[in-house]
């Protein structure tokens, strides 16, 4: 079975991917592949496009209406009190001592330093 891809938006950084390649994950960042800057729209294309899992702290794709659980990959929102690189980590350290980010696929998952509340696909 190939690795679980995870791509990191600009707000996370090389801490964030050497944490989650230890771990085993395929991570890269947006800025890595030039797309620092780029619009949401253009970043999420990306991502569906190459069937990757998200992980952001923009709460631009914490929208349910636009994003809807099992149409993508899967998104992990982190809301950190602090947007600071330690701060980040400590979360997602959290996350990842609870579950695999592979059992968050084509869910929306938002995460803070004490709870992960994560939207699943609705059961047809």
């Amino acid at each position: 079975m190939s690795p679980f891809i995870v791509k990191l938006d600009e707000n996370l950084g090389q801490t964030h991917v050497h944490f989650l390649k230890k771990l085993g994950y395929q991570a890269d960042r947006v800025h890595d592949e030039g797309l620092s800057g780029a619009a949401d729209e253009t970043v999420w294309q990306r991502v569906v496009a190459e069937g990757r899992f998200l992980v952001t702290l923009d709460l631009d794709f914490s929208d349910i209406r636009r994003f809807r659980p099992g149409s993508h990959p899967g998104i992990l929102l982190i809301r950190a009190r602090s947007k600071g690189r330690g701060a980040v980590l400590t979360v997602l350290r959290r996350i990842l001592a609870e579950q695999r980010l592979e059992e968050l696929r084509g869910c929306l998952a938002v995460a803070d330093e004490d709870l992960t509340r994560v939207r699943r696909p609705a059961s047809d």
